[in-house]
C-alpha cells in the first residue's frame, strides 16, 4: 500500500486545480438539473456538463497522482500534464457556456451564430490536444517502471485502455457523418454533422447516461476504456490490503497475475462494447452474437483468475525443503 500513499503536496498541481474545478462543476450542473427545465436532445442542457466535470475530476486527480511516480522524463511529464489541464478546462467551460445558452456544443455547423462560430474550433483541436498529450504521458510512463509488479502493471494497462478511450471519439468523428438539422432548447434550428449514435444518430438516451437505447453508441466504449484505470488502481489497492490477511496474496508476482487478468476481461469487455457501439447496437439489447462473446470473455477471464488463485494457494502449502526458511 505505501506505493499508493504518496503525500497531496508533490501531486500536480495544475491537473489538481483542474480536478478541483471539475468537481466543482457536478453539484453547479446538479442544481441546473433541478431549477432549468431546458432540454437539448431530449434531456436536460446541464446533463453534458455534469458528465464532463465528473469524468475530467476523476481523470485529472488519477495523472495528478500518477505523475509523482515519474522518476525519468519529470520536467516533461509536468509540461505535458499542464498542457492537459489548461485544455482539459478550457473544453469543458465551453461545453458549460453551450449548455447555458441552451444549444449544441459538438458537432454544431452553425454558421449564424458567432458564439458558435468562436467556440467550436475550441471544442474540435481541445479534443486533439487532450489526446496527444495523453499520448506523451502514455509513453513516458511505459518506459518506466513506477512501482511494483501489480502497480506497475495496472497503470499500464489502465493508461493502454484510457488512450483508446480518447481514440474513441476521433473515430467516430470521421467515420460516420450524418449531417441534420434538430432544434435546440430555444426552439432554434440547429445544423449538425455528427452525432453519438449508430443506426440512430440522436438516439433515445438512457437516463443521466444518454446513451442511445435504439441504436449503438459510441460514447459506451469511450466511457469505460476511458475509466479503466481507475478500475484497476483500485483493484490493485483492494489486492494490496486483503494481503495482510491471505498468505498467499502476500506475494507480488501473485497480486500482478492477478491485476493482469482483471486487465484482459475488462480489455475484453471494453472490445466487445466497441463492436457493439459499430454494429449499431444498444448496450441493452445485446444480441445472441454480443452474449456469446461475453460469455467467451467472462469464461476465460474466470479460468485465468481461478488458475492464479489455485497455483498461489498451492505454493503456500506445499512442503518447505529443508534449509529454506517458512513463508511469515
Amino acid at each position: 500500500m505505501t506505493s499508493f500513499l504518496t503525500p497531496a503536496r508533490p501531486w500536480h498541481r495544475p491537473l489538481v486545480v483542474c480536478a478541483f474545478l471539475m468537481l466543482s462543476l457536478v453539484p453547479a450542473a446538479g442544481v441546473g438539473l433541478v431549477v432549468d427545465d431546458r432540454t437539448l436532445l431530449d434531456e436536460s442542457v446541464w446533463v453534458k456538463p455534469l458528465k464532463f466535470g465528473f469524468a475530467f475530476a476523476l481523470y485529472a486527480a488519477t495523472l495528478a497522482w500518477l505523475l509523482t511516480k515519474l522518476s525519468r522524463g519529470r520536467r516533461l511529464g509536468w509540461w505535458v500534464g499542464t498542457v492537459f489541464a489548461l485544455a482539459s478546462i478550457i473544453e469543458v467551460a465551453a461545453i458549460t457556456v453551450q449548455a447555458a445558452r441552451g444549444t449544441i456544443s459538438h458537432f454544431n455547423a452553425n454558421q449564424n451564430d458567432p458564439v458558435t462560430l468562436a467556440l467550436v474550433p475550441i471544442l474540435t483541436y481541445g479534443v486533439m490536444i487532450i489526446l496527444i498529450a495523453q499520448l506523451i504521458i502514455a509513453i513516458v510512463v511505459l518506459i518506466q517502471r513506477t512501482g511494483g509488479p501489480a502497480l506497475n502493471r495496472a497503470i499500464r494497462a489502465g493508461l493502454g485502455l484510457a488512450t483508446f478511450g480518447m481514440l474513441v471519439p476521433i473515430y467516430w468523428m470521421v467515420a460516420e457523418i450524418h449531417p441534420r438539422t434538430v432544434t435546440d432548447a430555444n426552439g432554434e434550428p440547429v445544423q449538425m454533422y455528427q452525432g453519438h449514435g449508430i443506426g440512430d444518430p440522436d438516439g433515445h438516451g438512457m437516463p443521466l447516461t444518454g446513451w442511445s437505447v435504439t441504436g449503438g453508441d459510441f460514447r459506451v466504449p469511450h466511457f469505460f476504456a476511458l475509466h479503466g484505470i481507475q478500475v484497476l488502481l483500485v483493484l490493485t489497492a483492494a489486492l494490496a490490503v486483503l494481503a495482510g490477511r491471505h498468505a498467499w496474496l502476500r506475494d507480488e508476482k501473485v497480486r500482478a497475475r492477478l491485476v493482469g487478468t482483471a486487465a484482459l476481461g475488462y480489455s475484453g469487455l471494453v472490445a466487445i462494447v466497441t463492436w457493439q457501439a459499430g454494429r449499431g447496437q444498444s448496450l441493452i439489447h445485446p444480441d445472441m452474437a454480443t452474449l456469446t462473446a461475453a460469455g467467451a470473455v467472462l469464461l476465460v477471464t474466470a479460468t485465468a483468475t481461478t488458475w492464479v488463485i489455485v497455483t498461489a494457494k498451492r505454493a503456500i502449502t506445499a512442503p518447505i525443503p529443508a534449509g529454506q526458511p517458512a513463508v511469515p
